[in-house]
């Protein structure tokens, strides 16, 4: 069923119920969202054999330059998908992943593969499009069902591509990972653009590509000091000019934003519940991808080595990363449920106190498969969670010509937070990192630090979601709020 309802002087008809066409618009949008899978998080089956192959142990660099390049990409692809088309920027961002990918398959050293995997990060904005696609032609209690099942309906796929990848890894290498990803890339660009509907609404102005340079580049910086700090001294030369520019980067983004008329991100008029929103998303989304970021470690080393952890021995990588990937399956379409009934802010509250409980689980999960499998599933539920219903609380503040900006602020924290932890934890455990018959491996100091860095964050974002709920008390769960905040 399709009810007509005005959006800024434009007759739209919004779906309230199942129909032909929407399946078909969610089962396209799902399948989009498998490419982020496999530009994102497939790498990590490979990643102990990336290091081996660039001579590097610098595992932030190879899996999480993806998700700093985000950083740049979210909030420039969203504002352009306001103004010109979200179905138009959905296939951008799908071909500028299919090439990155392609040129992580052919890269003969590190310094030609980071440019493609922040290339290949432009995948980050299908999640953000699709949301605010899904936010333009649904009611709202129906998008906030819809929105789960659309950013977790991919998981499906990625619990069986999983094992697919490492058989294909082992037989041809990892760079057939990335062959695979661009592959899926461009199919699904070619089916967006005949399956999709563009969006009638435009949003007048310009797009701040300075403004996205400043901030990617800043926090590039930034992050650069964190991760080669550890390897060439926190006060060296060379990562304190790091620091140095990426601070003057952020700090020069942030005062000409503050007095640009029509900038990429409006600091000046972001309103308290998002910011908390925001807050909440970046320290759990950062938690829970450090965690990923740790398993394929932990699933690479035997307990036989005596090291205080080790599940090599007990299964394999790609079973550890399935577990997740069906906790996902099951928390957005739940949260999205959930957030239909009890509101969007309770629900991510409730993501959240989860995530925080299960993350502690892991100091046992870090030596028992178990433990670690259970601890595996439930952080997807949570992230599931999280991701369903960041977008969900997000979007009910922002007005209908603003979906794109305000959904790709969601995945901007998630970007930044999924970068910092990451490069954290490999800060660390690249400080505590021990000899062991002439081989350099992790500590258990340096496992157990990242998940108690990880336990920590989570748990000031269980605080601020709790203040986010004290905070939006008052709205009716089932309202759709159009507060007109300018972002």
């Amino acid at each position: 069923m399709e009810t007509p309802m005005r959006q800024s002087g434009t007759d739209v008809r919004l779906h309230t119920r199942g129909n032909g066409r929407l399946i078909g618009l969610v089962a396209v949008l799902a399948l989009v969202n498998f490419v982020v899978d496999s530009a994102i998080t497939a790498p990590l089956l490979v990643l102990p054999e990336m290091l081996d192959h660039f001579g590097t142990g610098q595992a932030a660099w190879l899996n999480a330059t993806a998700m700093l390049a985000g950083v740049m990409w979210a909030p420039l692809l969203g504002r352009s998908a306001d103004i010109h088309g979200r179905r138009k920027v959905l296939v951008l961002a799908l071909l500028l992943s299919c090439v990155g990918a392609l040129v992580c398959a052919v890269a003969p050293s590190l310094w030609v593969f980071v440019p493609g995997r922040m290339l290949q990060g432009a995948a980050l904005a299908t999640v953000f499009l699709s949301v605010a696609i899904v936010r333009g032609v649904c009611a709202p209690r129906t998008a906030m069902i819809v929105v789960g099942i659309v950013t977790s309906g991919s998981a499906v796929l990625n619990i069986a591509s999983r094992f697919l990848i490492e058989e294909l890894a082992s037989q041809f290498g990892f760079q057939v990972l990335f062959l695979v990803s661009a592959l899926v890339a461009a199919v699904m660009a070619v089916c967006a653009h005949h399956v999709l509907p563009e969006s009638p609404i435009r949003t007048p102005g310009r797009i701040d590509v300075g403004g996205a340079l400043l901030l990617g580049g800043g926090l590039a910086g930034v992050l650069g000091h964190v991760s080669l700090g550890a390897e060439f001294g926190w006060f060296g030369t060379g990562p304190l000019a790091l620091l140095a520019g990426g601070i003057t980067a952020l700090v020069r983004w942030f005062l000409v934003s503050s007095r640009k008329p029509d900038p990429l991100i409006d600091v000046r008029n972001l309103g308290g519940p998002l910011v908390l929103t925001l807050l909440v998303v970046f320290l759990a989304a950062g938690s829970y991808q450090s965690m990923l970021q740790l398993i394929p470690l932990i699933g690479d080393v035997s307990a036989d080595r005596h090291l205080g952890y080790g599940l090599a021995d007990q299964g394999s990588v790609a079973l550890l990363l399935a577990a997740p990937g069906l906790g996902v399956t099951l928390g957005g379409p739940t949260a999205g449920w959930l957030a239909a009934r009890i509101g969007p802010a309770t629900t991510l509250a409730g993501s959240i106190v989860l995530g925080t409980v299960v993350t502690i689980g892991m100091f046992l999960g870090a030596s028992q498969l178990a433990a670690a499998l259970c601890c595996g599933f439930l952080l997807g539920v949570t992230v599931g969670a999280l991701g369903t219903s960041g977008f969900n609380m997000a979007g009910s503040l922002a007005s209908p010509e603003r979906q794109g900006i305000v959904s790709s602020l969601v995945m901007l924290m998630v970007s930044i937070g999924s970068v910092v932890l990451n490069f954290v934890g490999a800060a660390v455990l690249e400080s505590t990192s021990v000899s062991v018959d002439g081989e350099t491996v992790n500590s258990a100091t340096g496992v157990f630090s990242c998940i108690a860095i990880a336990s920590g964050a989570f748990a000031i974002a269980a605080v601020l979601a709790l203040l986010l709920v004290r905070a939006t008390r008052q709205d009716r769960p089932m309202t759709e709020t159009t507060s007109g905040v300018d972002v």
